[in-house]
């Protein structure tokens, strides 16, 4: 009996960690896409719209459309440009494309 006891102990810690590992990776990922929000509403809100909501009338993508596998295009439009948009690369730092992505992926439709 005390074994069983000794190795349930030992998972107490390894939960506790866990846990706390979890804690901290979503407050990382809430940090990355407040500033991604941030970052959008300087840069991207005029065109895409205010909180994402795309009322262009198709004049630009919704990006609420992008798919999780579709990051590298994501970036490679940001940096390089697409049709009327323009390229902000030299603008954004990778940083910053990386939590535009976070926040665009947090508020993307399902």
């Amino acid at each position: 009996m005390s074994g069983k006891r000794a190795s349930g102990a030992a998972l107490i810690p390894s939960l506790a960690l866990a846990l706390v590992a979890s804690v901290r990776c979503a407050s990382a990922d809430g940090e990355a896409t407040a500033e991604g929000e941030r970052i959008y509403e300087n840069y991207c809100a005029t065109c895409h719209g205010e909180q994402l909501q795309n009322n262009s009338a198709g004049l630009s993508f919704d990006l609420r459309r992008l798919k999780p596998d579709e990051r590298a295009r994501f970036v490679d439009s940001v940096l390089n440009g697409k049709n009327k948009m323009p390229p902000w690369k030299g603008v954004l730092a990778e940083g910053e494309i990386e939590q535009l992505w976070a926040y665009i992926r947090a508020n993307a439709a399902p």
